[in-house]
């Protein structure tokens, strides 16, 4: 990191350890934080990611909010769900509060957008070396939109595809890793440079 400070990242409901790993791998800080325990047995908090989030010693947060509640894929459920919908809702809007300088909050196409506020961006795996489509939302708080690192062919819906199953909610849950390897360059080094200065 030529000598710049790294950033203290938190990864907040994240058990797979993709984005936590990004981070790391550049020098960085980083823990994830999950109910369950890390896939990969690397730096992680089991527990609340939203009171690790209200600790006050991050520079960088980036949280996956379960989207069980959330995703418009859902919608033919919603009228059944009032309650657990609007937890989650309160759960979102807690994180986007949070005391951390820079934010980012992904989720799929969900009604985050109609009843907190619309994404900054939509990014999309194939624009990231996965030659597949799962529409990501990103809300973002002092934080540039990504930019595209490898635009490929192919265009498969595989995670939308993926049969009925125990471990269906696992799988579909993942952080491309292209897209966390954009994350972590773009959000990272920059400001740990910046802070350096």
């Amino acid at each position: 990191m030529s000598g710049a400070r790294p950033l203290r990242v938190l990864v907040a409901c994240e058990f797979s350890g993709t984005v936590r790993n990004a981070f790391l791998a550049r020098g960085h800080e980083a823990w994830s934080c999950d109910l369950l325990p890390a896939e990969d047995g690397g730096p992680h908090i089991m527990g609340d990611g939203l009171k690790a989030a209200y600790w006050g010693c991050w520079d960088l947060m980036v949280c996956h909010p379960p989207c069980t509640h959330l995703a418009v894929s859902g919608a033919r459920w919603f009228t059944e769900k009032a309650q657990e919908q609007a937890d989650a809702l309160a759960f979102v809007r807690a994180l986007l509060d949070a005391p951390v300088p820079m934010i980012a909050l992904e989720n799929p196409v969900s009604i985050i957008s109609s009843k907190v506020r619309k994404p900054d961006q939509i990014v999309q795996p194939w624009q990231f070396g996965h030659g597949e489509t799962k529409a990501t939302c990103l809300w973002l708080k002092n934080l540039p939109k990504l930019t595209p690192t490898n635009i490929v062919e192919g265009r498969e819906a595989r995670i939308h595809k993926m049969p009925p199953g125990p471990d269906r909610w696992r799988e579909r849950s993942r952080t491309f890793s292209g897209i966390a390897e954009a994350m972590a360059d773009q959000w990272g080094s920059p400001f740990a440079l910046r802070s350096a200065a």
